[in-house]
């Protein structure tokens, strides 16, 4: 008997989820801006203050998130596609070594997104805090490239945490196996970055896509491992396939928080724009 009924509950959470799904995302597309763009600006919207001057623009149109997240999810997409590639299924962190940099890039993120709202707070209010100065004039290459480090460190670690939360088959071997690797994935980014900073629109229009999804990429992995744990699966599957249901979980579950955000936002601004505090 207990176990019909576990089948029965599993069972009835496939179809729920799989109802909550359609009805999320039918909710979301319909209230949200028309256009690609336009629901990339409604995921952006939920995570990014959208300032228009701390953004990149193709011609008079601005990208869903501003330079430091473009760069930020653009770099956690970068390093979870990489890891995907070179460690499938591997569930250790890198050396202490590579941990060490990473911290440094995320220091450096700290550093320039503290020095960058600082100025932000000057502009605003001038005489404003005059006793604390600015460290540097802030630009949008150092808020793309801070974001980029922050990126790849928020993907290197939670590439092999999914992994030890998802799989019965995993390796146990760093996801990111040495410097030569890691020195790739920079190499890898940087070259994105750059690309970036051509300004081109054949090169924006799709990191305007890329970068946005990788709001819900990110978002959909940590509510699967979430969905898993809870429906105590840790460590069940051993193949891609049989994680359709907490990934469709987890999706519907990042749908539902960023449509909250976008809806309580919208009502608080009136606007799908930035932030109404000018620069």
């Amino acid at each position: 008997m207990p176990i019909i009924t576990l089948k029965r509950i599993g069972a009835a959470s496939k179809y729920l989820v799989i109802a909550a799904a359609v009805l999320v995302f039918f909710g979301w597309f319909f209230n949200t801006p028309p256009g690609l763009l336009g629901k990339a600006d409604a995921i952006g919207y939920a995570v990014c203050h959208r300032i228009s001057e701390r953004s990149f623009h193709i011609g008079s149109l601005q990208l869903p998130l501003c330079a430091r997240c473009s760069g930020m999810y653009l770099g956690a997409v970068t390093g979870l596609v990489f890891q995907s590639i070179i460690g499938w299924k591997h569930l250790k962190i890198p050396h202490w070594s590579i941990l060490a940099l990473l911290g440094v890039f995320l220091a450096a993120f700290g550093i320039d997104g503290s020095n960058s709202y600082l100025y932000l707070l000057k502009q605003l209010s001038p005489g404003i805090l005059p006793k604390i100065p600015n460290l540097y004039v802030p630009n949008n290459t150092l808020r793309l490239l801070t974001g980029s480090g922050m990126g790849l460190g928020m993907a290197v670690m939670l590439f092999p945490t999914f992994n030890q939360t998802a799989w019965a088959d995993g390796k146990d071997k760093p996801a990111v196996p040495g410097w030569k690797v890691f020195g790739l994935l920079l190499f890898i980014q940087v070259i994105l970055d750059l690309l970036v900073l051509t300004q081109s629109p054949v090169i924006l229009y799709p990191l305007a896509v890329i970068s946005t999804l990788g709001v819900w990429l990110l978002l959909t992995i940590v509510y699967s491992m979430a969905w898993v744990l809870i429906m105590g699966q840790d460590n069940r599957f051993t193949k891609l396939r049989g994680l359709w249901l907490p990934f469709l979980a987890g999706l519907t579950i990042a749908m539902i928080q960023t449509a909250a955000i976008d809806a309580l936002r919208f009502w608080l601004t009136g606007t799908w724009g930035a932030f109404p505090f000018g620069k």
